[in-house]
């Protein structure tokens, strides 16, 4: 049984409480693409009232999900 990140329901609640600003930070560093889509889904009908959120998390997501532009040695 795999342990589920609570990251998602967390920024959840900050924008439902109204901080988006904070939420908006925390989007910036997101953790991973899973993390990102849980959150939009988690949201739902809600991004339509946060286009700040929505444009965030839809950028995140390509930048998280695009391959890097340098390889480790």
């Amino acid at each position: 049984m795999t342990r589920q990140n609570p990251w998602a329901t967390k920024v959840a609640s900050l924008i439902q409480g109204g901080n988006e600003a904070a939420a908006l930070a925390q989007i910036k560093v997101a953790p991973s693409v899973k993390d990102l889509q849980q959150l939009r889904k988690l949201l739902g009908a809600a991004l339509a009232r946060h286009p700040n959120v929505d444009d965030a998390t839809s950028d995140m997501i390509v930048t998280l999900s695009s391959p890097r532009l340098h390889r480790s040695p």
